[in-house]
């Protein structure tokens, strides 16, 4: 959601902290605001609605000094996305930046009123501001004022605060929202993930729930909640400077979608022999013999992942899967099995639902296993165990090459319960593997039908609603296609299981429909053609992902075909989901789009 960063040093701040926010676009945002100490000790701020490029205009225009600062850039909750409820708030003698939600925020906004204070944001996060200054006003030491308020707070929260005679104080805080600690040559930042952090920094490390801290030019102390001083495991930072750069790309989203086989490549190689032909996970805090049922949770496209993850794991280890998104399954509190096993899939590792749920099956005694592409998250610190992806960063809010590395990790953790299940022979072992392992040089032939799928995008670009069809094992990726579709042109798309077509759905097709079809000739293709042809005969526009045998047979079906690489049936739904990606890319320049920040949309949803 919001993107905070701080800074605490020697340079002028206010451009770190501008670039340290450039880097956090991706996490979605309507507004932006940054705020440093004058050389007189006066807090000064400036902010701007809409996109960086407003703030710095006025930034340009009336630059902000001093060496310590603080950054935003806000999601919408409370209140419109204006100048005037734009992070920092200040008040009195403090500014803060805060990411979440403050759930009590009216409750204390009345206590405050009471006391005289005006508010003049409609943000629940100006409440933080007015919180800590209460207690500068009672006496309180800026650290004191920050710790009594934060104990008051309920929800959701990362916070940076600086303060007004302070110069070299910053303080951060934690709960629920990601907050991480950066070390410099003689300076420290606070940042919402280690993208906004890795040009500035050398270290890192992430706060823990409930852990807030205390910086000054070179030095860092955390404390938990107790107000005891903790300390935190230090990463090293400096692998991912040159990481997040375009390259050349037009698009963040066009360059993770050309990564797409080295994801899955890198992914590969931390779970694969391949001279054995073996899949190789780390060792399970459970025999997966024994495992009564998986339940698996997860929010968007790791959603659909875990949904093509529950077919291989029903078909190939024969055990008994049940799938949910996060935000329905934390409140459901279904009953458990002894023995089970929790699948958790998520980019971050922050998504605030996911989290939710780890936790909560925890309780119900399960065995925690979560997919991150970020190890060192949150999710990842809770969980029994972490199967990680090496997919390297993504920008942009639409998600592409971590969910073919979530795949290409669930494909191995089936191989592996079927293996350790006693459902699949040696033979068959190495069959699936080498499947895996031809992934990445089959999907990087995707990208030489660009050509096919450009003049597909053509005909989706004019529609205002478009249907994604598929079956068995490719439904999830056509549900996948209308996520993206819908995330980056805004054109309205949704998906079915082609068989339940008739069942309501089919009354909606007329000649101005287009029907994208996921049907690959392996996977109950006589059934796809059958309902393709119910739709073409109500005017339905056939466009149709297939490989050269199914292109043989849909040519008097479809107006236009992409014929796919030939592969093995198991990896299908990993090779067939990079082209749905790239027709909603096309699709979204032929629109004009906002590519890789499209409206409405943040890319680590942290709060509910």
């Amino acid at each position: 959601m919001c993107g905070i960063c701080g800074i605490v040093g020697h340079k002028p701040a206010s451009p770190i902290a501008f670039e340290a926010l450039r880097r956090l676009e991706y996490r979605g945002y309507d507004s932006a605001g940054i705020a440093t100490l004058t050389a007189s000790g006066e807090i000064d701020r400036r902010r701007a609605a809409g996109k960086l490029d407003n703030l710095e205009r006025v930034l340009r225009d009336n630059p902000l000094p001093g060496t310590t600062a603080i950054g935003h850039t806000r999601w919408a909750t409370h209140g419109a996305p204006t100048e005037n409820n734009a992070h920092p708030h200040e008040a009195g003698g403090v500014a803060i930046v805060h990411n979440g939600i403050i759930e009590n925020f009216a409750e204390l906004k009345k206590e405050l009123e009471a006391k005289g204070r005006i508010f003049v944001t409609e943000t629940d996060s100006e409440t933080v501001a007015h919180l800590v200054d209460d207690y500068l006003q009672q006496g309180f030491e800026p650290r004191d004022a920050a710790f009594a308020a934060i104990k008051r707070l309920e929800g959701a929260y990362a916070i940076a605060m600086i303060f007004r005679h302070h110069e070299g104080l910053l303080i951060g805080a934690r709960h629920g929202a990601p907050l991480a600690v950066g070390y410099g040559e003689g300076e420290m930042f606070l940042g919402s993930d280690s993208i906004a952090l890795a040009p500035m920094a050398r270290k890192m490390t992430y706060l823990e729930d409930g852990d807030w801290c205390e910086l000054t030019p070179g030095h860092v102390r955390i404390f938990d909640m107790t107000g005891a001083e903790v300390s935190r495991p230090v990463q090293d930072l400096t692998f991912m400077a040159g990481q997040v750069g375009k390259d050349g790309y037009r698009h963040y989203m066009e360059k993770e979608l050309h990564e797409h086989p080295s994801a899955i490549g890198q992914t590969l190689k931390r779970i694969t022999d391949p001279a054995s032909k073996r899949v190789v996970l780390p060792e399970m805090p459970f025999d997966p013999a024994q495992v009564p049922r998986i339940t698996i949770t997860a929010c968007g496209s790791a959603y659909y992942a875990g949904m093509v993850g529950r077919y291989w794991l029903e078909s190939l280890a024969r055990i008994p899967v049940e799938i949910d998104v996060a935000s329905e399954m934390r409140y459901r509190e279904p009953p458990q099995p002894d023995r089970g096993v929790a699948l958790l899939i998520s980019q971050s590792g922050e998504t605030a639902d996911t989290l939710g749920v780890l936790r909560s099956l925890r309780k119900a005694g399960q065995s925690i296993v979560s997919v991150l592409n970020v190890e060192h998250s949150t999710m990842g610190r809770e969980s029994d165990l972490v199967l990680g992806m090496d997919a390297g960063p993504e920008i942009s809010v639409a998600s592409t090459k971590a969910f073919t590395a979530q795949l290409t990790v669930l494909a191995a953790l089936s191989i592996e319960f079927a293996r350790a299940r006693q459902k699949i022979d040696l033979a068959r072992e190495e069959r699936l593997t080498a499947s895996l392992l031809d992934l990445p040089s089959r999907t990087a032939e995707v990208f030489a039908r660009t050509k096919d799928i450009q003049t597909m995008a053509a005909v989706v670009a004019q529609a205002r609603d478009v249907l994604y069809l598929g079956r068995g094992i490719c439904t999830p990726i056509a549900f996948e296609g209308a996520l993206k579709l819908k995330e980056i042109s805004y054109i309205h798309a949704e998906a079915y299981a082609a068989g339940e077509l008739k069942h309501g759905p089919i009354s909606l097709i007329d000649q101005t429909v287009p029907v994208v079809a996921i049907a690959p000739s392996t996977i109950l293709f006589d059934k796809t053609l059958s309902n393709l042809q119910e739709a073409k005969a109500r005017g339905g526009r056939i466009l149709a992902f297939t490989d050269a045998e199914g292109a043989k047979r849909l040519k008097d079906v479809a107006e236009q075909i992409v014929v796919m690489p030939d592969a093995d049936a198991f990896v299908t739904p990993i090779l067939y989901a990079i082209p749905v990606q790239m027709l909603a890319y096309e699709v979204a320049l032929l629109k004009g789009t906002d590519v890789d920040q499209p409206r409405n949309l943040a890319k680590s949803v942290t709060v509910e």
